[in-house]
């Protein structure tokens, strides 16, 4: 666009925000009045995307969609004592969506107006090259379940109002430990307005809040420097900011830092691998959670592409994909194709009863989309996405679990982590964890990387703990280029062998 067309859009854009007590006093998103407003806040009306949704079918398209999105992203940070760094962004356009088959065409635009989506749905549609016009569903309103209501939005909140509370933040930290010789914290918050309408007629809206609080903690002993961090992320709005998450990070930060002086990476090799409950569903993520998404047992590619309806670990084993956690950062109302969100069994009773699908490998596996269906704005088509991924409780207590190992690793903190989909194989980062000697936990380890198989890791589950934690971490996965805010869990398990990368 033109700068002075950017100019005028964006007031339009920013005038629209006074919708927003509407949307918080009763025009809720899902709601019939929340899609009236959210057309408003556009500037378009249901014959405009009838109109778009009609070239966007023009050369004989199975499907189409329209995503709207106007987001509102915030950052503030402190470093050397004091709020230093503040920034902000707004993201603004559409994207349009055309599928043939299991082909997609994909074009975006930074506007709304009606010749701009027109050219953008004409560009979409090249994917398909048949005569036949496929004709567009009546629109259909579509209301939903609300996973993360608003006390108070972001964009009722200023600097001023965020800022004391990341000083807090640094001021804690200190005040716990007097080997803290540096803090760095963050927060950040997002707000995004949703607009979806299809070829199917599904008109639905959605008003997405998201906040991230951390700190990196830095000590100093004797000389010997460590560091920690700890952060905490949901779909809340500012009433998420409260003294006791600022105790809980900050605690959580200096305590594993002070931990780090007497830690020791372990021996190497195939040892047993208790995984602690919470940010351990990073196993789960890595090593099973992308090989159950279906686009890649659609394609072959997934190492579980012939084990749908196979038993692939021990029966006491239930994994869950869930959207419908309230208040998650990997929660959704509905999924980027419009699809209710929803609590899906990947596992039931140790048989891999589903992938995780969105509509186009939903419609090749002849069944339903599973609401997996996410992308990380406008810019991109969608594709199955995890939400929040976990193992459902089993029967044993993490002390049972513990005591049950002669020699092994119980792995608490982790870091980042990938996986290679057709073999299989996944890393993770151990940032901190036990050694297990006897039966009971001895001296803390640091820094170690875990490797496995995912099939063989999953089938190696012995014990399941009955303590699951969601871990309410800043995870963000990312995958063909695009980053999404997920979440995982998991209870105590025991792994009855993986390659621990030691000394």
């Amino acid at each position: 666009m033109k700068r002075r067309e950017f100019i005028k859009t964006s007031g339009m854009v920013l005038a629209g925000a006074a919708l927003l007590p509407d949307f918080l006093q009763g025009c809720a998103p899902g709601t019939k009045e929340g899609t009236a407003a959210m057309l408003a806040h556009f500037g378009v009306s249901e014959n405009d995307l009838k109109k778009v949704i009609a070239v966007a079918l023009e050369k004989g398209s199975d499907y189409a969609d329209l995503f709207f999105e106007h987001t509102f992203y915030n950052y503030l940070s402190l470093q050397d004592g004091a709020v230093n760094r503040v920034y902000s962004n707004i993201d603004f356009g559409v994207g349009v969506r055309v599928v043939k088959g299991d082909q997609t065409g994909y074009a975006y635009v930074e506007s709304t107006t009606l010749d701009d989506l027109l050219k953008a749905a004409r560009t979409a549609s090249r994917i398909a090259d048949s005569h036949a016009t496929t004709a567009a569903a009546n629109v259909s309103e579509q209301t939903f379940t609300n996973y993360y209501p608003l006390v108070r939005s972001w964009e009722e909140a200023s600097v001023q109002d965020k800022a004391p509370y990341i000083q807090q933040l640094n001021d804690r930290c200190l005040e716990l430990d007097n080997r803290v010789i540096k803090v760095q914290a963050a927060q950040t918050d997002s707000t995004s307005y949703i607009l979806l309408y299809n070829s199917e007629g599904t008109l639905c809206c959605d008003y997405k809040p998201m906040v991230t609080l951390n700190a990196y903690c830095i000590m100093e002993d004797h000389g010997k420097t460590e560091n920690y961090y700890a952060g905490r992320a949901y779909r809340k709005g500012v009433e998420f900011l409260t003294d006791e998450v600022i105790d809980s990070i900050a605690r959580e930060a200096v305590e594993g830092a002070a931990r780090m002086f007497t830690a020791v990476r372990p021996k190497g090799g195939e040892l047993p691998v208790v995984m602690a409950a919470g940010g351990s569903g990073i196993l789960l993520h890595e090593a099973i959670g992308h090989a159950f998404e279906a686009d890649f047992n659609r394609k072959n590619i997934s190492i579980f592409s012939d084990l749908l309806g196979k038993k692939v670990c021990d029966e006491h084993i239930n994994v869950v994909d869930d959207g419908t956690v309230a208040g998650n950062r990997g929660a959704i109302n509905f999924d980027d194709e419009g699809v209710a969100s929803q609590k899906t069994y990947i596992v039931r009773n140790g048989i891999l009863t589903s992938y995780l699908h969105d509509r186009i490998s939903a419609r090749h596996y002849g069944l339903a989309s599973t609401g997996n269906g996410r992308r990380e704005s406008f810019r991109f088509a969608p594709m199955p996405r995890m939400r929040c991924t976990y193992m459902e409780n089993g029967n044993r207590s993490e002390e049972e679990i513990i005591a049950s190992v002669t020699n092994g690793v119980y792995a608490e903190n982790f870091t980042n982590g990938q996986v290679q989909i057709g073999a299989g194989d996944f890393t993770f980062f151990v940032k901190s964890g036990y050694l297990i000697e006897n039966g009971k936990l001895t001296r803390p380890i640091k820094d170690i990387n875990i490797i496995g198989n995912g099939p063989r890791a999953l089938a190696d589950i012995t014990l399941v703990g009955n303590n699951l934690q969601i871990d309410n971490g800043t995870w963000t996965c990312g995958k063909n280029g695009q980053s999404m805010p997920v979440t995982q869990g998991l209870p105590s398990v025991l792994v009855k062998k993986l390659t621990v990368g030691g000394e």
